[in-house]
């Protein structure tokens, strides 16, 4: 177990929905006052999607992400920012010609999935290595596809976090490693309760950080249900911990989270419980190898 640990809040998400929970932050506005919520509760990284703030539904528009982000940063320059790089790559079929796409596509080319990332230069981006099932639907990133976002990444002097969903993507992983797509210290996230995914326990935990790079620096979490569980499963097996609405919206069974700070305050007692600290945003900054 480490010394010190750090906690992602990954604050909305795009598959929690307004009728979910009435405490989803939507607008850039609410999303940022989530995000400062979160690091006064302990957070050290905020995770980030944006939403139009007239429907609620997931976007790519890059004036959310700007004015999310310059909010956050007017008012604390410490907390490191990870902003998605995940939507745009959903594939819905068409159930008559199953080779056009159908309504729920999302799929575009990799550039357009990371063109915010060298406008906003966060201090790290999310970079999905996972092609599966998801819902009705098809989350598709081709090894190619990844190469060519990885390389934007780079090029912006953003740190990558790989979100690893099964042990394929691991291996993935580890060829761009081989390969020189990535170098210096691997920074990934195992991703556990997605149906068609690595499903959350500590086999599952054990197994999929066996598998990872020499070195690697990791979360794991879990969604629904077992996000709280998997915070103690992942410290206790020496990884950092990731909790939000994004992947949860109980705080207990039958009682939803009013916030993503009451979430965050919940993740840091169990960590305290079981012995643990909590790293600052600029304890985290070392501990990450991030400038700033």
């Amino acid at each position: 177990m480490q010394s010190r640990v750090v906690i992602t809040c990954a604050v909305t998400g795009n598959q929690t929905t307004p009728e979910m929970t009435p405490h989803l932050p939507v607008s850039p506005e609410e999303i940022a006052d989530a995000c400062l919520g979160a690091a006064e509760s302990g957070a050290a990284v905020v995770h980030i999607h944006v939403r139009d703030p007239k429907t609620g539904r997931p976007s790519m528009e890059f004036e959310y992400y700007r004015d999310v982000v310059e909010r956050i940063r007017a008012k604390n320059d410490q907390i490191i920012l990870n902003i998605t790089t995940g939507p745009g790559g959903r594939f819905s079929p068409d159930p008559d010609d199953p080779k056009i796409a159908g309504p729920g596509t999302t799929l575009t080319r990799p550039e357009n999935r990371v063109a915010h990332i060298p406008l906003l230069k966060p201090d790290i981006c999310t970079l999905d290595l996972n092609t599966m099932n998801s819902g009705k639907e098809v989350v598709i990133n081709t090894p190619a596809n990844v190469r060519r976002m990885a390389a934007v990444i780079r090029e912006a002097g953003v740190r990558p976090e790989l979100e690893l969903f099964d042990s394929g993507d691991i291996a993935l992983c580890r060829d761009l490693v081989k390969d020189g797509t990535l170098d210096g210290s691997i920074l990934c996230c195992i991703v556990t309760g997605v149906k068609y995914g690595f499903q959350p326990s500590p086999e599952t935990v054990l197994y999929a950080r066996g598998l990872l790079p020499p070195g690697a620096v990791w979360t794991a979490f879990g969604t629904g249900r077992m996000s709280f569980p998997m915070v103690a499963q992942s410290y206790l097996a020496g990884g950092h911990v990731r909790v939000g609405l994004e992947d949860a919206i109980y705080l207990t069974k039958g009682e939803l989270a009013s916030s993503n700070a009451q979430m965050v305050e919940k993740a840091r007692d169990i960590i305290e419980h079981l012995g643990g600290e909590v790293a600052t945003a600029r304890q985290a900054r070392e501990m990450l190898s991030l400038s700033g």
